[in-house]
């Protein structure tokens, strides 16, 4: 939706507009800004830096209706916030305050109305009934708070300059960088800033219960459980689709991405897929097979060597850190939003999520093979880290286009039930080379074509080819390497 900054103790107003500068890729549609008080409305270019001791500013990425230009405040509190609020509507519907927007935002603080003291007490109260993807920073005055949803799928970065006391957040590293904070951390979502400090909070992802022998011999009911899976994952796409009046899937004709894509087709909406692969490689093969079969527009993107070479610099700055595998994955989304961007969207689905929740990597079998029923908590410390490992890295490419990446698998309700399910329903024994038992057989109900249904595995890395180009053409010519160090501002060493 959005980019988020906040500066606190010597501010000096030009330093909150180069934040928002540097983070204007990710809301093209306006800025705000709030300094001591005062509140300034317009583009980034046209806001009059202001010194002060606290500084929040916003870009706006409109998608919907009348989107709100931020900061949103009332008579206590002042609110930037980057995200979606899904159910926003039956918050509103339930309590009485005077709503001044039409921003689904704006929840949040009648939300922080009805819950009376201060930030450190009500903050917890307050995100226990948001439904949504979203990082926001409040003020009342006195105090702040700054939080990310349960899971991280919206970023938020932290950091203080030790040499004139000045303490930033950001929704990218780079904005903190751009101000002098280079020491910068990723807030974990299971945590709270408070006035600088860290807090613990409640963690909404359950723990799933020891699943003994005792219990294997008791399972639950698998046809229950499918169709209960079948029913949050459509209800989670359904919400991250309304009101959008067209939206793009990350697709790479996996069982994953066309769940998604069958379930936008079953609630009458015709998504456009964006596939990206070497000429033949296995992603775009089976992705323009299903594209047909299910008679859905697909935009496909070739990769050669040149286009990689061409992205490399771009998602290495967009990602902020050099690790391979990140940027392996990371072009495959990049390259997509990028052409997915050119078609006018704003907003794409992704199956980020999956394979962690319905333990589809190979690994998990090796895993399963030697823990059996434990491997359960293997997958939830893993959906725990995601928001490092994955998430922040599909919003800083996608972003880079302005482009809002949306994540049915991790909403909170598909991601609590997942963690419920015996691990003998995602994985059948030590020989299935297929895993994600459950989640295929809902994808045979929702009349996925068979031959995805029993497509292996294929990281998006590999599927695309782009792996094998970057790692063994790309980085292997030394005088590209040579360029690249140059070009990359926080490369150090390759």
């Amino acid at each position: 939706m959005c980019g988020i900054a906040g500066l606190f103790g010597d501010v000096t107003g030009f330093k909150l507009i180069d934040m928002l500068k540097e983070l204007e890729h990710r809301g093209p549609d306006g800025s705000g800004t709030y300094v001591d008080g005062q509140v300034s409305f317009g583009t980034v270019q046209e806001i009059n830096p202001i010194d002060g001791s606290v500084a929040l500013g916003q870009n706006l990425l409109s998608i919907v209706g009348s989107e709100v230009q931020q900061p949103i405040f009332d008579e206590k509190r002042v609110l930037v916030s980057n995200g979606e609020i899904y159910n926003y509507q039956d918050i509103k519907n339930k309590l009485n305050y005077n709503f001044k927007t039409d921003s689904d935002c704006e929840v949040i603080l009648a939300l922080l109305n009805e819950y009376k003291g201060s930030l450190i007490h009500t903050i917890p109260q307050v995100i226990s009934q948001l439904d949504g993807d979203y990082a926001f920073v409040v003020y009342d005055g006195t105090d702040w708070a700054a939080v990310r949803d349960p899971v991280g799928v919206k970023p938020l970065f932290f950091g203080k300059d030790p040499n004139n006391d000045l303490f930033g957040v950001a929704s990218e590293r780079k904005a903190l960088w751009r101000v002098g904070i280079q020491d910068v951390e990723s807030l974990n979502p299971n945590l709270m800033l408070y006035n600088q400090e860290l807090h613990r909070l409640p963690n909404q992802i359950l723990r799933p219960a020891t699943q003994t022998e005792s219990y294997e011999e008791n399972l639950p009911d698998y046809s229950g459980m499918k169709s209960q899976l079948k029913n949050l994952l459509v209800k989670s796409v359904a919400k991250r689709i309304s009101d959008l009046d067209k939206v793009g899937i990350i697709f790479s004709g996996g069982v994953d991405s066309t769940i998604l894509t069958q379930i936008c087709l079953n609630l009458g909406v015709k998504p456009e897929l964006y596939t990206v692969g070497k000429e033949g490689s296995a992603d775009l093969e089976f992705s323009l097979k299903a594209a047909q079969a299910l008679d859905t527009p697909i935009y496909t993107h070739t990769v050669t060597v040149e286009e990689v070479k061409r992205c490399t610099p771009l998602v290495l700055e967009a990602i902020e850190e050099w690790n391979i595998m990140k940027l392996g994955v990371g072009m495959t989304a990049y390259m997509a939003s990028e052409v997915a961007s050119q078609n006018g969207l704003r907003v794409v689905l992704s199956g980020q999520g999956a394979d962690e929740l319905f333990g589809g990597y190979h690994r998990y079998l090796k895993m399963f093979e030697e823990k059996g029923t434990d491997l359960q908590s293997d997958l939830w410390n893993d959906i725990q880290e995601i928001y490092q490992v994955n998430l922040e890295r599909d919003d800083a490419v996608t972003m880079a286009h302005s482009v809002e990446l949306r994540v049915p698998y991790l909403d909170l309700q598909v991601i609590n039930m997942a963690m419920d399910i015996p691990i003998s329903y995602k994985i059948s024994n030590v020989n299935d080379q297929l895993r994600k038992c459950i989640l295929r057989d809902v994808a045979r109900e929702l009349n996925v074509p068979e031959f995805i249904v029993n497509r292996p595995k294929k990281a998006a890395q590999y599927g695309s080819g782009i792996h094998q180009l970057l790692v063994k053409k790309v980085l292997k010519d030394q005088s590209y390497v040579d360029e690249l160090k140059g070009s990359v501002n926080f490369i150090e060493k390759l």
